[in-house]
């Protein structure tokens, strides 16, 4: 009768501690898990207090739930323990099962926080001493442990029985499962949190983006980097199509490689790679217009390519200046001609082809007479005509130089010997005319010296040569004539 009644005992607490179970899987908040598991234990167990201590993040254990009177409540919840001291008492205590009993005095709990409930010392071998401690470690499915349940104030007085203990083992089985669901829940749902404001973030940042891109005051494309449409332009501001002259829709269909100067295509192709080009946009007028395109890749979430940013400045007016500032550094600012410097590096160039070259040296005759006698501003403007007369008589691929006061120098490509004679002769007679300066006429003579090249010589050697043929003549039209 008795081992019947024991039986439907174990049966009837085998029941509630499945349904107990089954209460906490169906909790996914962990702290809510965690007052559940510590309500059960006192509910259904047969203990007066239950307290649930977890393993923080630091490995340190904290209280996290208690059960029970409402003072061992204030004097434990969040209190810590260190991971130290809980590894030493759990390896201390006695195995029942995988419970550990430490009975009273036996070790030094350290700084794992405790209570010591108002219970009678009883003198019973079994008796409960209110300094015992039971603790059921909780362990994931892997092993790693997640907390500790300690227990107190046993409901008859006395240390639990097998059976109790037995329930205890598989209530905190469950429980740490339970724990671990719980805790995996919680992450879940922040991590799910931190997502979505990440995401509202991104689309934050998006529309940022968005309203920089279109607003901004230069311009500013998109082009595509996948491998399916790479090179497309995906997007443009209003500012870039104001500065071409295109609608949108004509522009994002042409593309960055149409509207680009065929002449400065490669390096679109340079700019592909992230990094700063200045090349030339062809507006829709059929004009081009010098733009600074600066590029920066944007990768996608895997890591590959996404699209190339670009930012286009108008450097035009820019590029107006360098170009006035290049000419007066390498042009006669009186007559506009090229100047010594540019003259050498044209003839290096014409060297270096290989071709035949002829060089003529021109020198005015009497000019210092000119400025003395009809003022220094009638001799600038002699030399200005002097320089129209030479540039009238040459080739449009020709170069006119002014290399000193009245000195002018001819380069002359792709001439013979006689030819070159033939045009000193030319440009001697057409700049030997007079010049109607302010009503009055103003002789103008030249002496024109040659040299010539068949592409082997140096520039020096060249330059020497026609400036002493050049004197050789000035001299010989200057030699008094014998009178018989």
């Amino acid at each position: 009768m008795h081992q019947a009644q024991d039986v439907h005992a174990r049966l009837a607490a085998l029941r509630l501690l499945y349904r107990v179970a089954a209460d906490l899987n169906a909790v996914r908040d962990l702290t809510a898990t965690l007052q559940a598991v510590a309500d059960a234990v006192v509910s259904s167990l047969g203990f007066g207090i239950a307290v649930v201590n977890v393993v923080r993040p630091d490995g340190d254990l904290e209280v996290a739930a208690v059960a029970g009177s409402e003072e061992s409540r204030q004097a434990l919840s969040g209190r810590v323990g260190s991971r130290a001291d809980w590894e030493r008492l759990l390896a201390s205590g006695e195995g029942w099962g995988s419970l550990r009993f430490i009975p009273e005095g036996s070790v030094d709990p350290g700084d794992i926080p405790s209570y010591i409930p108002d219970l009678p010392v009883v003198d019973e071998p079994d008796a409960w001493h209110p300094l015992d401690v039971l603790l059921a470690p909780l362990r994931a499915p892997g092993g790693e442990l997640v907390g500790v349940i300690s227990v107190d104030e046993p409901a008859n007085g006395k240390r639990p029985g097998e059976w109790q203990c037995e329930l205890l083992e598989m209530f905190a089985m469950h429980a740490a499962i339970a724990i671990d669901n719980a805790r995996l829940h919680t992450e879940a749902r922040q991590a799910l949190a931190r997502l979505e404001q990440e995401q509202a973030a991104l689309r934050a940042s998006e529309e940022s983006f968005r309203l920089a891109f279109e607003n901004a005051p230069s311009g500013m494309a998109m082009t595509s980097l996948r491998p399916a449409d790479r090179g497309r332009l995906m997007r443009v501001n209003e500012a870039l199509c104001d500065m071409l002259g295109y609608p949108e829709l004509l522009l994002r269909r042409l593309g960055l490689a149409t509207v680009t100067h065929p002449e400065d295509r490669e390096l679109l192709d340079a700019c592909e790679h992230a990094g700063s080009v200045e090349l030339r946009l062809l507006r829709a007028d059929g004009t081009a217009l010098w733009a600074a395109l600066r590029s920066s890749i944007v990768y996608h979430a895997a890591g590959e390519p996404d699209f190339l940013l670009i930012h286009v400045e108008d450097i035009e007016d820019r590029k107006r200046r360098e170009q006035t500032l290049r000419h007066r550094a390498s042009h006669d600012p009186l007559t506009g001609l090229p100047n010594r410097a540019e003259l050498r590096v044209r003839l290096e160039r014409l060297l270096a082809a290989r071709t035949t070259l002829g060089v003529l040296f021109c020198d005015l005759d009497d000019f210092k007479t000119i400025n003395d006698t009809y003022g220094h501003h009638a001799g600038d403007a002699v030399l200005v005509e002097v320089a129209v007369r030479l540039q009238s008589g040459v080739r449009d691929g020709d170069t006119v130089a002014r290399v000193g006061g009245d000195e002018f120098v001819v380069l002359a490509g792709g001439l013979g010997p006689g030819d070159v004679e033939d045009l000193a002769a030319r440009l001697a007679a057409t700049v030997s005319a007079p010049f109607e300066y302010e009503g009055q006429q103003i002789p103008i003579s030249a002496s024109v010296g040659i040299s010539w090249s068949d592409g082997a010589s140096q520039a020096e050697d060249l330059m020497r040569a026609a400036d002493r043929h050049m004197y050789e003549r000035k001299r010989a039209r200057t030699k008094p004539r014998a009178v018989s």
